[in-house]
């Protein structure tokens, strides 16, 4: 099956959606295309990467690591077989519902052209309190966790336009192998897969530093 975009999805801020009823954008509805830009630092830029798409919470989200969040349909398939629900695309609150491609099988730093965009692996997304609201399943962070297979952010090379339909060619895939559930690991406690993940560089500036401060409080 060739690599394409199921569904482009955006969201707005709404009141009641986040935890404790905070105000979130994780609520995602499809559109037809989106323009995609390199939103620049979380603190002070653009938010997301995704024009019309908001972000609520930029000390966690938003910013050029994460600039676009992508899962594939397949993964929103299992997890609608294992919770007995259906999950529309953009349930995980992810701008690009993919089908025919692996995801979570993603090298670090391979680059993929979409449309008019060309978009880079930067890692995974770390689940949240408000992730799980949105879900309401019991332990659903937890769960989420344990299977490990998050979707990935992406980095926006060169601007463009994404629209539903557009195949998705891999075009680089560093020789270093670390994939995003790797990554996930890492940020989870994990201190090999940590050391693997430092060793290769494979994260921004910010995050590298974040993981080696981790590791540090960790190590005796």
């Amino acid at each position: 099956m060739t690599a394409r975009i199921r569904s482009v999805n955006v969201g707005a801020s709404r009141d009641g959606v986040g935890s404790r009823g905070r105000a979130s954008a994780i609520d995602k509805q499809p559109v037809a295309s989106v323009e995609v830009r390199d939103p620049g630092p979380k603190r002070g830029g653009l938010g997301s990467g995704v024009v019309g798409d908001d972000v609520v919470s930029r000390r966690h989200h938003g910013g050029s690591s994460q600039a676009v969040y992508a899962v594939a349909r397949e993964e929103l398939d299992h997890w609608g077989g294992v919770l007995e629900r259906v999950l529309p695309d953009g349930q995980f609150g992810e701008n690009l519902t993919t089908q025919g491609l692996d995801v979570d099988g993603a090298v670090v730093g391979e680059r993929w052209r979409v449309g008019s965009a060309l978009l880079e692996v930067t890692g995974p997304r770390i689940p949240c309190a408000t992730f799980g609201a949105w879900m309401g399943e019991r332990g659903w962070v937890r769960r989420f966790t344990e299977r490990g297979r998050t979707g990935a952010y992406l980095a926006v090379v060169e601007p463009g336009t994404v629209s539903t339909g557009d195949v998705v060619e891999v075009l680089e895939r560093p020789a270093h192998g670390i994939v995003v559930p790797r990554v996930f690991r890492a940020l989870c406690g994990d201190l090999e897969a940590a050391d693997e993940v430092l060793g290769a560089r494979v994260l921004d500036a910010q995050h590298h530093a974040e993981l080696e401060r981790s590791v540090a409080r960790r190590t005796p």
